[in-house]
């Protein structure tokens, strides 16, 4: 029996309750889900920390060689995508349908996902969400090429 994969999800107050259902969905489905936050909805609250948590969380975790992918919700996704990728070595993608989710995968090899959860309903985000969770990366060369020059640069900018 394989050890489940992780997933580590933070949110702003507009996806707190989509958060409780998708976190709820993916222990039934066997991940091993790691809530960053927030627990009780403040619409004041700060999104920017609770999303770099995760996101540095997946990254502590894969290079612990552990399968951890990542989800940041908040009312459209933006702020929280860009937040997620403010941490190196994440590569999130906003996701918004079905081509979207599984693109960011293949040729993106991205490993955190963003969702507005004011633009879907939280079945759409859920079939969403398992459509970036179940999809592999190509390995293509040319993919492997373009993230590879992502990296340098994050590695270079100092």
């Amino acid at each position: 029996m394989s050890t489940p994969r992780i997933v580590h999800i933070a949110t702003d107050h507009a996806g707190l309750d989509a958060s409780h259902a998708i976190q709820e969905h993916l222990r039934e489905r066997g991940f091993e889900v790691h809530d960053h936050g927030p627990q009780s909805y403040d619409p004041q609250d700060d999104y920017p920390a609770f999303c770099i948590h995760a996101a540095q969380a997946v990254v502590a975790d894969r290079q612990a060689g552990k399968d951890a992918l990542g989800i940041v919700l908040g009312g459209s996704g933006n702020g929280e995508q860009i937040a997620a990728n403010k941490v190196d070595g994440v590569r999130a993608a906003l996701v918004w349908n079905e081509s979207t989710a599984l693109l960011a995968r293949q040729h993106n090899d991205a490993n955190v996902v963003a969702l507005g959860a004011r633009q879907h309903p939280e079945e759409e985000m859920i079939h969403l969400i398992d459509l970036f969770l179940d999809e592999p990366f190509s390995n293509e060369e040319r993919h492997v090429r373009r993230i590879g020059q992502i990296s340098q640069f994050e590695a270079e900018r100092g």
